[in-house]
């Protein structure tokens, strides 16, 4: 089997904050939570999926597609 880099979810999801100039405290806010709450989930590998599509919506941004794909290669590795 094959070993893959892990998917770190939440660095995608700073990494397009970045690109569009949005900050923690603005995606916080549109997801309802706080921004300190927002930054511990951000530094985990996974987040909850109910909290993955609220941030794809606020961003515009389709993060699910990611796990999708990361998944779909892992079960083809094996």
């Amino acid at each position: 089997m094959k070993n893959y880099q892990k998917l770190h979810i939440g660095n995608l999801i700073c990494a397009q904050l970045k690109e569009e100039g949005r900050t923690k405290k603005w995606l916080a806010a549109q997801v309802h939570c706080s921004e300190s709450c927002l930054c511990k989930m951000l530094q985990k590998e996974s987040i909850h999926v109910d909290l993955l599509l609220k941030i794809s919506l606020a961003l515009q941004h389709d993060f699910v597609e990611y796990l999708h794909n990361y998944y779909l290669e892992n079960l083809r590795a094996k």
